[in-house]
């Protein structure tokens, strides 16, 4: 039988062997005779008698086309995706150890520096709600008088009939922050480095990120197509070396880090990469998504903390969730950069236009901001009285700045997890990171720091967690001697 993938070509009458054979017979029979005739002009009487016989047999044979009878087996399981088996894997180690789920715990009340889970009050170290901003009834109140005019959807994208006016009274001023001619707010915060990488960079640029940049940075790069190379974390040397080997093999170059790492809680020598953006010809972007309102005496983020014109950088980006309370993303820039975005980047031309509450709490939220500097002093001090801390009892807080963000760095995944949960049956909730969300082996707990945490607070917190992990230490467990378990 001749078959390929949807038809199958069969002899009526006959097996599939036997008929391939018989049709292979009389093919070369019937053409030997022919041959022999066109060579000598004339035929016997015997081979004329063969040649009709030949012809009387082959006659009733015909070949029919029809669909494939081949069944074959396609897996239509979500069981069976290896990210699903994963989880299943980890849910049963954590059934032998008696852990609870520490992923999509739901809270009963406003997360803040407190919240309430199961019923029970706790200590928050979850929530990047850096200024204690979120339920201000300043914001609140311009809110719901936002909500009551204009709804809770501006019901398109900004591109068709989403625009309105609060939309660029926001970005005029978020582009003031950076010294910017213009910003652009997107809907996301994710789609808007997405977004925007992948609008601006093609397979023949060359895009250099910090190795530790944040996924939306490196989907955009995947998204773009361009040539993509990672330097070492915050290392200006590494960097250097990339672009001194690959930067004159492309036409853009794109170099991408962030003001403030979310795992790590530390950020870049701005003036290093400034100067090297300049020297080879790129382009440098920097994610303040962890930064606005936390770095700088203003929280105006990472230029001001080290001393340097914003206007230098190329591209600001930033989010609204953290200190803005509210959803969504922005980027600052030249306004040529900002024009093109404004229709060719994705995330603003094919998804809907922020709502005006959220604009709205955005733009109150930074007000507030300026208003109250206090916060941010607060935010700062916490930051350094937990850092010390940890220090002081001999906790690996890593490269932490200790402002907003300090990892606790416990290598072993399952002592994460573990840790974790046992923090929170006291009621201390900090959330446990492990890979792929950072590098094999260096598996943490990630405390989120608060203006509105009190200091006793952060000294409760550091003394709970120091208990628990010589516990834990003591016990000797690891994701080694758990699988020793299981096998």
């Amino acid at each position: 039988m001749f078959r390929d993938a949807n038809v199958g070509i069969e002899p009526l009458g006959l097996g599939t062997g036997f008929g391939l054979v018989l049709l292979s017979n009389l093919f070369w029979g019937a053409s030997a005779v022919m041959a022999k005739a066109k060579n000598t002009g004339r035929l016997s009487a015997a081979e004329r008698a063969s040649l009709l016989q030949t012809s009387r047999i082959t006659a009733p044979v015909t070949v029919q086309v029809r669909p494939s009878q081949v069944v074959v087996e396609r897996d239509v399981s979500f069981e069976t995706l290896p990210g699903y088996k994963t989880i299943q894997i980890q849910k049963q180690a954590a059934d032998i150890l008696g852990l609870s789920n520490p992923f999509y715990r739901k809270h009963q009340a406003r997360a803040g520096a407190r919240s309430v889970v199961d019923g029970r009050g706790i200590l928050n170290f979850a929530s990047y709600d850096y200024l204690g901003l979120n339920g201000h009834p300043r914001i609140t109140e311009a809110v719901c008088a936002a909500a009551r005019e204009w709804g809770t959807s501006v019901s398109a994208s900004r591109l068709t009939a989403g625009e309105r006016d609060c939309h660029r009274q926001f970005e005029a001023r978020l582009a003031e922050i950076y010294g910017m001619q213009d910003c652009l707010v997107h809907v996301s915060g994710h789609a808007t480095n997405v977004s925007t990488i992948g609008s601006l960079m093609g397979p023949k640029d060359l895009i250099v990120h910090d190795s530790l940049a944040h996924n939306s940075i490196v989907v955009g790069a995947h998204q773009s197509g361009a040539h993509r190379i990672v330097f070492a974390h915050n290392d200006i040397e590494s960097l250097a070396e990339i672009l001194n080997q690959h930067r004159d093999r492309y036409e853009r170059c794109l170099i991408v880090t962030e003001g403030l790492f979310s795992m790590d809680g530390d950020g870049p020598d701005l003036a290093g990469l400034i100067e090297l953006k300049t020297r080879f010809g790129a382009w440098l972007m920097i994610d303040e998504a962890h930064s606005l309102g936390v770095l700088g005496a203003t929280g105006r983020g990472l230029a001001e903390r080290q001393g340097i014109d914003p206007a230098q950088v190329d591209i600001w980006m930033g989010t609204l969730s953290k200190t803005l309370v509210s959803c969504g993303g922005y980027i600052a820039g030249p306004a040529a950069l900002i024009e093109y975005l404004r229709f060719n980047s994705p995330g603003m031309v094919y998804s809907v236009g922020l709502p005006v509450p959220a604009t709205v709490a955005a733009m109150t939220a930074l007000e507030i901001m300026f208003d109250e500097p206090d916060r941010i002093r607060r935010l700062q001090a916490n930051g350094k009285r937990f850092l010390d801390g940890a220090k002081a009892r001999g906790l690996d807080t890593g490269t932490s700045w200790g402002l907003a963000i300090t990892p606790l760095i416990l290598g072993d995944s399952l002592r994460a997890v573990m840790l974790a949960d046992r923090l929170f049956r006291r009621g201390i909730n900090a959330f446990p990171i492990i890979p792929p969300g950072v590098p094999e082996k260096s598996a943490r707990l990630r405390f989120f720091i608060s203006a509105s945490h009190e200091p006793s607070d952060i000294d409760a917190a550091v003394d709970a967690v120091a208990e628990e992990f010589e516990t834990l230490s003591a016990e000797g467990i690891s994701v080694e001697t758990v699988a020793r378990q299981m096998r």
